[in-house]
């Protein structure tokens, strides 16, 4: 209902504006005959733009009023059984490919998954009664059980919810992964689909309801679930049917009222048989229960045992190599007899045992260090580990020289540079408040003034433009109220470029010729349209005798303009049938080829109306530089995504600054790479909060912010 919606209210607005470039036209008409001599081609272009671009808009408005209006009434039709399961079956495969990625990224499995126990919560405040949670015993006892056990006590329970608490690097993360995984794995036909997803992402104030957050969330991470086959509201019958269960990671990103309002919004609009896994910190979920007076509906809660000396210093001899350091043996001694108590409580934890792993084990340097720093402070052993853990992990992980490969990085970065770049975006991140977790490249435009690149990509448009009327006129005063009016439209146009979302475009034919159809029709009718239209301005105009010739021109240039600008970009604009779940590069790669098909659209449509000027008599190299300048402006300017282009934009600046290099995107991919950062969907995320967080709140957190001279990039 919403997009017919939407789609009346454009087609009513694109009326509107197609009549008053009629208007345009027809007082440019009126007041030509008495401009000088000069100026008589100037006018004649304006009257002839004004006029296509008028039939174009009256056009299209009327061509979608009329699509709303036959099918207001109709009914749509419903997805089969069949349908839902083959969808179901799809978003199974894209989140199993997504997250076994990132379970090989993050050695989760690799030698084996970190013995750290779980068990039921202690603290009845934070659960629902038990009888609700699970028919007889309350599952998860305290015991170091296998993934695959968990997964049966998590099915046990009588309504599949599931709340996992723990303190800062405990592994909550990790566990819902593994989790998915294996849900994933032994999922009847039936069941649910497992879908992570990140607690900062849902605004509670625009999603009102989980099921419409959820919704909302698979349309954009896998666009594979609108295809035509499927049908474009699959994702709501999804969830709307109960077929998808949210595994929602990291409530304790959220401020404390956005806590309490998700948990309230989750009680409300849980149906009986929703299912839901949930991690969080534990004191922040405690804060929050108390807040609302109540705990997550029928909900078990679980948290994590610490893990002993000795369970950290077997898993740890796990992981060495066959001949290890001659430190490692007094190492892991001291650890089992629990003589370095700062190691042992660091060790305690899933992260801090990866830390050791990636900053002492992988790249096989002396470990001494954690035998001093291992029995002072755990924080300051904490501290230590995080700032060796980029130095370590640029050296251990090599750039690929040959085909690329998931785990290495594709370039040659610094740890200096690494190290000062994510500083910069933790910093960016500690700033937001309302998402604090997610980097996406769209958003790199706003961190920082756009004011300065819109007045500059504003002069230089007029500045074109002006010179282009200029030799086509020869007349100063039309070509600076050309150049001038250009760069205020162009100003206030290019304003939203920074603040909106990436499109996409799909370039498959196969299949599709048959949606072209619809489209050459329209344009069939807009043509016809500005034929008319031609026809009556020059019959006004008391010439008759070139009234079939204008009937022409306008009438071509309106069909090539509809077809090429506006229903070619629908077409591309489609969702796609994507394999794979929706990654930032893929986002970054779908707007920059929307953009490049807006600007062959745009050209074609300037070809045309070069033809038509010199058809008019007006010289050929003038007529194909105004064709060409108006193609180019049309296509960069038409359209609803325009993040690719704001994001090169911003890029140079960000880059003259220190703050970012010039090749963001391929530094984001890298740190992926490198296990610095994650993907969810279209969003990179730091792999710890705490890495995080000890970034913006280190040694690089105030200089970050300053200008610095140019940085020379690898």
């Amino acid at each position: 209902m919403g997009a017919r919606y939407w789609q009346n209210r454009q087609a009513k607005l694109s009326v509107v504006l197609g009549v008053l470039l009629l208007a345009l036209a027809t007082l440019i008409l009126t007041i030509a005959t008495r401009l000088p001599k000069d100026w008589g081609i100037t006018a004649g272009s304006a009257q002839l733009i004004a006029a296509v671009t008028g039939a174009i808009g009256l056009g299209n408005g009327l061509v979608q009023f009329l699509t709303w209006w036959r099918k207001r009434g109709a009914a749509t039709a419903a997805p089969t059984s069949a349908d839902v399961a083959t969808a179901k079956d799809v978003l199974s495969g894209l989140v199993t490919q997504q997250w076994r990625d990132e379970t090989v990224l993050r050695s989760l499995c690799d030698p084996e998954p970190m013995p750290l126990p779980w068990h039921s919560t202690e603290r009845r405040e934070l659960a629902d009664r038990p009888e609700i949670i699970a028919k007889g015993t309350v599952a998860f006892p305290g015991l170091d059980v296998h993934i695959a056990d968990m997964a049966r006590n998590f099915r046990a329970l009588r309504c599949r919810r599931l709340v996992i608490l723990g303190g800062p690097g405990t592994g909550k993360t990790t566990l819902a992964v593994q989790l998915v995984l294996e849900l994933l794995r032994t999922r009847e036909p039936e069941e649910p689909v497992p879908v992570l997803l990140s607690a900062a992402r849902w605004d509670d104030r625009v999603y009102g309801r989980l099921q419409d957050w959820l919704a909302a969330s698979l349309a954009l991470d896998y666009p594979a679930l609108r295809a035509e086959d499927l049908g474009m509201d699959m994702p709501e019958t999804l969830v709307a049917r109960g077929e998808v269960l949210p595994v929602i990671d990291g409530l304790d990103e959220l401020p404390d009222t956005a806590r309490a309002d998700m948990l309230t919004a989750l009680n409300r609009s849980m149906y009986e048989t929703d299912q839901l896994i949930l991690t969080c910190r534990t004191e922040q979920f405690a804060e929050s229960v108390q807040e609302i007076g109540d705990a997550l509906t029928a909900a078990a809660v679980i948290e994590p045992q610490p893990m002993s000396p000795a369970a950290s210093a077997d898993y740890l001899e796990a992981c060495l190599p066959p001949v290890p350091h001659p430190v490692w043996p007094h190492v892991l001694d001291e650890l089992r007899k629990g003589t370095a108590p700062a190691l042992s409580e660091v060790t305690s934890t899933s992260l801090g045992l990866w830390l050791v792993r990636a900053t002492y084990i992988a790249p096989r340097v002396d470990p001494t260090p954690l035998l001093t720093l291992g029995h002072g402070s755990a924080a300051t052993l904490h501290d230590h580990l995080c700032d060796q853990l980029i130095p370590a992990l640029v050296s251990t992980r090599t750039p690929a020289d040959g085909p690329p490969q998931p785990f290495r990085p594709q370039h040659a970065w610094t740890p200096e540079q690494v190290d000062r770049w994510l500083t910069y975006l933790s910093c960016q991140l500690a700033r937001n408040e309302e998402d604090p977790r997610d980097v996406a490249w769209w958003h790199l435009a706003r961190y920082t003034s756009s004011r300065a690149v819109r007045f500059g990509a504003a002069a230089v448009i007029g500045l074109v433009v002006g010179l282009a009327f200029g030799l086509l006129t020869k007349s100063p005063f039309f070509s600076a109220m050309a150049g001038l009016f250009s760069a205020l439209v162009a100003e206030t146009l290019i304003g939203s470029w920074f603040t909106e979302s990436p499109g996409h475009a799909d370039f498959h034919v196969r299949g599709r010729l048959a949606e072209l159809l619809p489209a050459l029709r329209d344009g069939l009718i807009v043509g016809a349209l500005g034929g008319i239209v031609g026809w009556l301005m020059a019959y006004a105009s008391g010439k008759p005798v070139i009234a079939l010739r204008s009937s022409a021109q306008i009438g071509l240039l309106s069909f090539v303009g509809f077809v090429a600008l506006l229903s070619l970009i629908r077409w591309v604009e489609s969702p796609t049938a994507d394999l794979t779940a929706r990654s930032p590069r893929s986002t970054w790669q779908a707007d920059r080829n929307l953009t490049a098909i807006r600007i062959i659209g745009g050209l074609v449509v300037g070809l045309a109306t070069a033809g038509v000027l010199l058809y008019s008599g007006i010289p050929a190299d003038m007529s194909v530089l105004v064709g060409v300048v108006l193609g180019l402006l049309f296509g960069l300017v038409l359209g609803r995504h325009h993040a690719w282009l704001a994001y090169k934009l911003t890029i140079p600046r960000l880059a003259t600054r220190g703050s970012l290099p010039l090749r963001a995107m391929d530094f984001l991919d890298d740190a992926h790479r490198l296990g610095l950062l994650r993907t969810e969907g279209p969003y990179y995320q730091f792999r710890h909060i705490e890495l995080q967080q000890h970034l913006a709140n280190g040694r690089h957190a105030a200089p970050a912010q300053e200008p610095r001279p140019p940085t020379r990039h690898p």
